[in-house]
């Protein structure tokens, strides 16, 4: 085939076909007649039959190339140095193929990569120093090769690093010298099946984003740090079959912790009773250790099939089903602590025996098979075609709202039937995809019980051949704060709020822009707080949404620095945009703080800023303050009855005059402190 006379092609898509006949250099004669195709951006063959060497030929497609994806064939050779003409690259996906040889260093050259994925083939070498200059990188696997060596330092000059996977390698030094500057922004880290040696250090809780660490299978030892306990956002924590001893620290803060595995290690002690409070923990390996007592039946020990104990043979106790003895009364334990005395030597020279026998098989389970707890990336990977059917073919049924940006339905996931909320971005849109990575840069980097979480995105094709991004995130049955405020008729389920909710929802939303001003590595400007980006969860805690115009405050010796994500241009929604954002000014949180303003007496006057009453120079902070004291009531919606006006009018004059100033409450006075500045 040719597609020489296509010469504004701008997308070629065909993956997971049959394509390519199986013999030697069958893709060659495809990419050569690319060659007059100067507006080719997206080229994917993925997961075909192409064989033979990868084509050299394919350095010379358009520079305008941004997605390269030829993983899943039986591409051999090496990786062409000239790959760096393909400046515009964004995502070189290579996996699953018999590439070997090293990694040339000029792939440094291709600063705009946002994924490098090079795992399962058979490189080797080292990872080159250049890339440093890959800035912008999010997610980088290699996995399942032959590389060796340490982790280069200049990978902590990639600043925007959320996924690393170097599992299945021979890299080698200690993990104190491999995570040193890497970045704070990491989420997945997955180091197992290598030669690592020396301690987990202390420094590991400085990655507090961490939602699954995997160092199993390497040659670690000393104590578990109690530091890990920091990193609140683990859902998956691999450990096993490395040589560290002593007790279980603490980690009882690790509350969404789904998947521990402890085992094949030489711990000691009791299994500690906060282990029955991870009320999402799904497996718990802790076999194959030293550990010694009675085994809770609370928790996840009331399921048999949810742990793994053996290979401790002084636990007892535990559920039937586990077929552990009876622990034994404290005097016939007392009696069993003389004779353990008196054979002292004997049992020190078992226990030297039984850790070189622990020695000598870790040699031999380095060797294993890779395995599903080891290997696999932590947000579910969710396909154009999952979403699709999700959303019933993103039915107008299943519609919950739309925006500037994308249209959100509600859809199920599975497994699981997992109900959730799916942002599907327009990318005709100008600045939808800067959206999408503002949002995932955001999102990605922060865990608040106040802000909207995401489950997982989606970068893709559609069946047409256009690109496709959506964000998955959980999904809030009680709708926005806009819904309770303004319900349109046929919203019947919606009612007005009473006094009580209504300070609680601000609560919540002043504990969010604490934690995103000043509880955040960098602070984090929402830049469109309104009712609309409010979300509800089933008891009306409330949850900050839309970050698609967030900036990252970055900063400086002289000032505040934008990040490089955020969009140009006025910032938010007329009636909740600060006014020095119309006449050029810098973003900043004082900006929040106005929009925040601005939702309180919004929400305590049930008027909207944009109501047709505001004409001329009367606004809605105009009109409040006129009001007060003497004429609140007059503030207030004529279908309010006399309670909820009485209520409200308490409310309001909390919020202007006399809330308290603490903690994320200090917004609460801030945003009233700058309407009386004004």
């Amino acid at each position: 085939m040719s597609f020489g006379n296509l010469q504004n092609l701008s997308r070629l898509s065909a993956p997971g076909n049959l394509l390519g006949s199986g013999t030697f250099d069958d893709l060659s004669f495809v990419i050569v007649s690319l060659s007059n195709c100067s507006n080719l951006n997206v080229f994917d063959l993925s997961d075909n039959q192409f064989r033979g060497e990868l084509p050299y030929s394919l350095t010379n497609l358009s520079t305008k190339l941004e997605l390269l994806q030829l993983w899943g064939n039986n591409l051999g050779g090496t990786i062409p140095a000239e790959v760096s003409r393909l400046l515009n690259l964004n995502q070189l996906g290579l996996e699953q193929n018999l590439l070997s040889g090293s990694i040339p260093d000029s792939i440094g050259k291709l600063s705009k990569l946002n994924f490098l994925e090079l795992g399962q083939n058979k490189l080797t070498g080292v990872i080159p120093s250049s890339f440093g200059n890959l800035t912008l990188l999010l997610e980088l696997y290699l996995y399942n090769n032959s590389f060796q060596g340490s982790i280069p330092s200049s990978l902590g000059k990639c600043k925007y690093l959320q996924t690393i996977h170097l599992c299945h390698n021979k890299f080698n030094g200690t993990i104190l010298e491999s995570i040193i500057g890497l970045s704070p922004t990491l989420l997945d880290l997955n180091m197992s099946h290598n030669s690592f040696t020396g301690s987990l250090p202390s420094e590991i809780a400085d990655f507090r984003n961490l939602v699954m660490l995997d160092v199993s299978y390497n040659i670690l030892s000393g104590d578990i740090p109690g530091s890990l306990g920091k990193c609140l956002a683990l859902e998956q924590l691999y450990l096993q079959s490395n040589s560290f001893q002593g007790t279980i620290p603490d980690l009882g803060k690790l509350m969404g912790i789904q998947y521990f595995d402890l085992s094949s290690n030489n711990l000691s002690g009791q299994i500690p009773m906060y282990m029955v409070n991870f009320a999402s923990l799904q497996n718990l390996n802790i076999s194959l250790n030293n550990l010694e007592g009675e085994v809770p039946v609370q928790g996840v020990f009331k399921n048999a099939s949810a742990i793994e104990l053996f290979g401790n043979s002084k636990l007892c106790g535990g559920i039937e089903e586990l077929h552990l003895g009876p622990c034994e009364e404290p005097k016939k334990h007392f009696a069993l602590k003389l004779i353990l005395l008196v054979v002292i030597i004997f049992a020190f020279c078992f226990a030297l025996m039984m850790f070189l026998v622990s020695r000598y098989c870790l040699r031999k389970l380095k060797n294993k098979p890779i395995s599903s707890s080891s290997f696999g990336r932590v947000y579910p990977k969710v396909s154009y075609e999952d979403l699709l059917n999700a959303t019933g073919r993103f039915s107008k049924s299943n519609l919950i709202g739309s925006g500037s940006f994308g249209t959100v339905y509600k859809g199920i996931i599975c497994p699981g039937e997992t109900t959730v909320a799916i942002k599907v971005l327009n990318l005709q849109q100008r600045g939808a995809s800067k959206s999408f990575l503002a949002e995932c840069q955001a999102l990605g980097n922060i865990w608040h019980r106040n802000l909207v979480k995401v489950l997982t995105a989606c970068s893709s094709i559609d069946f047409e051949g256009n690109e496709f991004k959506a964000l998955v995130y959980e999904f809030m049955p009680n709708g926005s704060l806009e819904n309770w405020l303004h319900p349109e008729e046929e919203q019947e389920k919606w009612r007005n709020m009473d006094l009580l909710q209504r300070i609680n929802v601000a609560t919540d939303v002043a504990l969010a822009l604490h934690y995103l001003h000043n509880q955040c590595q960098a602070p984090i400007v929402h830049c469109d707080l309104k009712p609309s980006n409010v979300l509800l969860d089933d008891d009306l805690t409330a949850h900050v949404s839309d970050f698609g115009l967030a900036t990252i405050l970055l900063r400086s010796s002289k000032d505040v620095i934008l990040n490089h994500f955020s969009s140009a241009g006025i910032k938010g929604t007329i009636g909740y945009v600060a006014p020095e954002y119309g006449m050029g000014g810098q973003v900043s949180t004082r900006a929040d703080v106005y929009s925040y303003g601005i939702l309180l007496l919004e929400m305590f006057t049930g008027r909207r800023p944009t109501d047709g009453l505001f004409k001329n120079d009367l606004n809605l902070h105009k009109f409040v303050k006129a009001a007060l004291p003497g004429r609140v009531m007059e503030t207030y919606p004529e279908n309010m009855n006399t309670a909820q006006r009485q209520g409200a009018q308490v409310s309001q004059i909390c919020v202007l005059e006399t809330y308290p100033c603490e903690d994320g409450r200090q917004h609460l006075h801030d945003a009233m402190q700058l309407y009386q500045e004004s």
